[in-house]
């Protein structure tokens, strides 16, 4: 046999660590191991009935066949729909590309916007994949890191700060994943002044838009002005507000160059999103909204419990997250690395959590509260008890 020789691009990137670490919390739990998981971001909650009926009818109605790279032209016009209504963003269903999960919007968009020789803006903490998708692509992501002073939000001044000549794109995420941290409408707007200043383009992942505490607001930054529109790029999906994890739907909003390109790339690559689940997703958009709310203030409970314990553990601190599902936890006082805390935390106390290293923050901990009120309960006991035998 040959030797097996990978592309070069292959070797420049790592395997995504959440899942690697989801990964292995399922096959403790397979393996009979009392494992409590705060790794994924995924609600534990069962995709709304009115949804999973939708698509049930769709089965029934024969939806089964290839459908337009770009995605069903219902469930398009329902996402410029909903752009429109709630996020004051005017884009038609030519400017929407439907795509397998938020991921893989992102993905599109990185193929057909960077190459090599380009820069992207990345705040840190930042989620696993942004940079990753970048370097794949054969551009430079540039790091910027923000501290739970500035309750990591960058700054105007550090984004501006951070461009040059070869800055082609800024990576926003509000509300965030992992700190859970949400950019005021008045940050937004400064950050928006900064983009059309220098006239590079954004990418606004706004996946978790739905889950907001203590009234906390979102605002597009594509709808603060028409300059910053016109350099506005959204992606999003259904995944996480509407617990629709694993139907792999999401979608980008842009430019029609820009969706163009992005659906010839799909095209050659994964073709249409599973056509029945589109039409599921199309009853989440037009559908009762009502899930919204329960899920969210069984997450709004969560969180407050989740906060609370992780407060009466010394050595530990954090905030307190405006939106999302996730604590964000300094362990620095620990003087463990984040690996090595998280290594022995799931091998000692069958603990998942996610290591700060792997969104570009060392001495800090990400735990998800998308899981029920038992395991964060026994979670915790078992986490202060681990911090308490350091």
């Amino acid at each position: 046999m040959p030797a097996l020789a990978l592309a070069h691009r292959v070797t420049r990137v790592t395997p995504s660590m959440t899942l690697a670490i989801a990964a292995k919390a399922k096959a403790m739990k397979a393996e009979g191991l009392p494992v409590c998981s705060f790794s994924a971001g995924e609600p534990d909650f069962d995709t709304p009935d009115h949804i999973k009926a939708a698509a049930k009818a769709a089965l029934d109605q024969g939806k089964t066949r290839y459908g337009p790279a770009a995605g069903e032209p219902a469930l398009r016009q329902a996402i410029a729909n909903k752009l429109q209504r709630e996020n004051g963003l005017r884009y038609g269903p030519e400017n929407v590309i439907v795509t397998n999960g938020g991921k893989h919007s992102l993905y599109g968009l990185i193929m057909a916007l960077i190459e090599a020789g380009d820069e992207v803006i990345i705040p840190a903490p930042y989620w696993v994949s942004y940079p990753e998708m970048v370097t794949l692509a054969g551009g430079t992501p540039v790091i910027v890191p923000t501290t739970a002073e500035q309750n990591y939000r960058i700054t105007p001044e550090q984004l501006r700060q951070a461009i040059t000549p070869k800055t082609k794109l800024f990576v926003l995420n509000s509300p965030s994943n992992p700190t859970g941290m949400v950019y005021s409408p008045a940050e937004i707007q400064a950050l928006a002044e900064v983009i059309v200043e220098a006239d590079i383009w954004v990418v606004s992942d706004e996946i978790y838009e739905k889950i907001l505490y203590d009234g906390a607001t979102h605002l597009s930054v594509g709808a603060v002005s028409a300059a910053a529109f016109e350099r506005t790029i959204i992606s999003n999906g259904f995944a996480k507000g509407y617990s629709m994890t694993g139907w792999r739907v999401g979608y980008l909003a842009g430019p029609v160059e820009l969706i163009k390109a992005v659906s010839t790339i799909q095209s050659h690559s994964t073709s249409n999103v599973c056509t029945f689940a589109q039409y599921g997703a199309i009853a989440a958009l037009e559908g009762p909204q009502d899930c919204i709310d329960t899920m969210g203030r069984a997450f709004a409970e969560r969180r407050q419990v989740i906060i609370d314990r992780c407060r009466r553990i010394s050595g530990l601190s954090c905030g307190e997250p405006e939106g999302a599902f996730y604590l964000y936890i300094d362990i620095q006082p620990l003087g463990l690395s984040s690996l090595e805390f998280c290594t022995r935390l799931i091998d000692e106390k069958y603990v998942a959590a996610i290591p700060g290293i792997a969104f570009g923050a060392e001495g800090t901990i990400r735990l998800s509260y998308a899981t029920d009120m038992d395991t964060i309960l026994e979670g915790m006991d078992r986490l202060e008890s681990f911090v308490n035998a350091l």
